[in-house]
This record gives structure tokens, sequence and C-alpha cells, in this order.
């Protein structure tokens, strides 16, 4: 009975740890970056408050002796000749103050960062930007956001840039991490044949999301993670300048349009949508492909969607 004992032991424990992995999993935990778990708003702020070190004073040479006859010899020995030769040798030593204090580095200040701050930088920097280009060389090297540490990849876009429709869902999913390019996966699949059962494809299309960087465990963005990366896709969508602008799914129909109702509710209508220059293009609000793979029962619905875009897309070129 005893093997029978060790061996249900080592299968207990075995389904102990496989449980409490799948349940950090579950709860969005899907990458280790350190053996011990750390407080980073914590040590930010700790670093912050923390005194600077006094500088030690600094010590002052000991007044030089007159040499004695005994050593003078040997000095002169010991001195270079000739003309111009220095009458003093000896070299000043460096200043051992120490260097002043900088604070640690944990996911690029970001976690550190007031509320707000992070979102004001990247609305100041992004209004900097002239092209796309532009826009997503800045994405590359901006720390403010926390989700750049734990994803693989930035994911910008896909698709044509100059097109007339532009569709803008929430955020990356694993299979978009890995590519770094927007609905890869089966969401995108269902995303291609939505678009061609209307007559487009992605040369005709220009796609992106409100958060380029994949949250862990494909968890939603955090409001705060959201406010952060939205200064980001509002200028995306300025200097792409589409006509239409589709918007898949509550998180980025709530973002950008500023409506507090469900998706369910705001989807099949068209809001203003204001841009920077002034002008005003239309927004859809519609349900986004992955929620339609869970709910097949709801694609009737998108399809009317589509419909209305495709309507209002032949109705704008009319007016052309």
């Amino acid at each position: 009975m005893e093997p029978m004992t060790a061996r249900s032991a080592e299968h207990d424990a075995r389904a102990d740890l496989i449980s409490y992995l799948d349940f950090h999993v579950e709860a969005g935990v899907d990458a280790a970056l350190d053996e011990r778990p750390h407080d980073r708003f914590a040590e930010a702020e700790a670093a912050a408050q923390a005194p600077h070190p006094e500088p030690a004073p600094r010590r002052e040479p000991p007044p030089r002796s007159e040499p004695s006859a005994r050593s003078e010899p040997s000095a002169r020995r010991d001195a270079p000749s000739g003309e111009g030769a220095p009458l003093d040798f000896r070299r000043e030593l460096p200043s051992r103050d120490p260097p002043p204090r900088e604070p640690p580095r944990t996911y690029g200040n970001a976690a550190g960062a007031k509320p707000g701050e992070a979102a004001d930088d990247a609305r100041a920097r992004a209004a900097e930007m002239n092209t796309l280009e532009e826009l997503e060389a800045l994405l590359r090297g901006f720390e403010g956001c926390s989700l750049r540490f734990t994803a693989k990849n930035l994911v910008f876009a896909d698709g044509n840039p100059q097109a007339r429709v532009m569709f803008v869902g929430e955020a990356p999913g694993a299979d978009e991490d890995r590519i770094g390019k927007p609905f890869m996966g089966s969401s995108g699949q269902l995303l291609d044949r939505m678009m061609a059962a209307i007559g487009l494809d992605r040369t005709m299309a220009y796609v992106s999301n409100v958060v380029p960087w994949r949250p862990p465990g494909n968890r939603n963005p955090t409001p705060q993670e959201i406010a952060i990366c939205r200064p980001f896709v509002e200028r995306q969508i300025e200097l792409a300048s589409p006509d239409i602008l589709v918007c898949l799914g509550a998180p980025a129909t709530q973002t950008l349009t500023g409506t507090k109702d469900g998706i369910l509710k705001a989807r099949g209508r068209f809001y203003p949508y204001r841009l920077r220059d002034g002008r005003e293009i239309r927004a859809l609000a519609t349900l986004h492909p992955a929620y339609l793979l869970r709910q097949p029962v709801q694609k009737r619905l998108a399809w009317r969607d589509f419909r209305m875009l495709k309507s209002a897309l032949d109705g704008s070129a009319l007016a052309k």
C-alpha cells in the first residue's frame, strides 16, 4: 500500500501545482519578471522621498614643507632637466564626492508616475508627430505605459493608411502580439470575411487598436492604460484621416465616441467624431469579431451594421 500512497500523494501534489498555475493564468499572470514580487509604487515613492547623502568635505592638501638638505640632491636627480620643466610634480587627485543618486528605473518610470502624468506626456508628444511613421517610432520608444514591458511586440497598424475606412479595436491578443500586426488570429479572420462581404479587404481598409500592446493574459486594459494610449490612437486617426471610422466593440466605442452605453445599445449608430483640424467624420459602432465568435447568433446584428457601412461608403463616394 505504501507505493500506491506515495504515487497518490505525488499525483495530488502535481494536480495542486497545475491548479495553482491555472489560477494565475486566468488572473492574467503569464510572465515571471523576477523571482519574487515587487511593489513598484512603493519602490518609486521611497526613492523619491529618500534624502540625498551630503557630500563628504573635501580634504585640503597638507602644507608643502621645505626640502631638507639631505633630500635636495635626490629631488634634483628625479626632476626633469631642461628649459620649461615644471617646478611642481604633484598631481591633484579627482574629487571623491559621490555622484548624485538617481531613482531606480522600474518599468521606464511608468509605475511611479502619478495618475495623469503619463497621459499628459503622451498627449504632448503625440501632437508633435506629423506622419504615421513618426508616430510609430515614438511608440516604440515610449516608456509611459507598463504594457510595453510585458508585450513581445508593438502592434501599431495594418492595411492601407490612405483607405477611406479605418477599423479600431480594443487591444492585441496573443497572435497579434507574436506577429506584430492587429487582427491576425481567429477574430481577424472573421473580420476579413466580414469586410469581404461588402467588397473590402485590407488593401482598402486601415486597421488598428486603442491600445497597441497586449495586456498580460489577454485581460482587459485598465482605464489608466487606455487613458495613456488614447492620445496615440487619436493622433493616428488624424494622420490617417479616413472618411468613416468603425469602432469594434464597447471599449473602442466608449473611448472614441464618449458614449457610456453598452455595445448592444450603441451599435448600429453613427456618432460624430471631430478631428483636430476641425473636420468631422462619422464613427460607426459595431460588435467586435471576438464577441461574435463567442455569440454567433449576434452575427445578424453585425451584418446589419456592415450593410450600413457599405451604404455610407457608397453615399460618400457619390457625394464626391
